[in-house]
């Protein structure tokens, strides 16, 4: 992985741990992948960090469910599952395919990158 590669990740991976929203999983990925950095195991771990990527960021039509659903009005109380799933309508209807919260753009940055990586 060239230079430059690694410090778009490094700077996204960053983002994604400092991220509310993220989830355990991608942290623990995102973490494991830093410590790799350099080291024998970055291969391995940059391909590990991808498929924790690929797993958790969320479909913007998964999002709209949630945001509807009793459980998201729960988590995020009932004004901000309103909020989000305006938003999340919006985003769908301008042919967006993922959820924009910090983990998720991270995540699609991330991911985004996934070609030039050597596999």
């Amino acid at each position: 992985m060239n230079a430059d590669l690694k410090s778009f990740l490094k700077t996204q991976v960053e983002q994604l741990l400092a991220a509310d929203s993220c989830s355990a999983e991608a942290k623990a990925a995102g973490q494991a992948w830093l410590a790799a950095l350099d080291t024998p195991q970055e291969a391995e771990q940059t391909q590990k960090l991808m498929a924790e990527m690929q797993a958790d960021i969320m479909p913007i039509d998964q999002l709209i469910a949630f945001a509807k659903s009793d459980q998201g009005q729960k988590v995020f109380g009932e004004d901000l599952a309103q909020q989000i799933l305006t938003h999340a309508q919006e985003r769908q209807a301008q042919g967006e395919k993922y959820c924009d919260c910090p983990a998720c753009a991270a995540a699609a940055a991330i991911l985004s990158k996934r070609d030039q990586i050597d596999h």
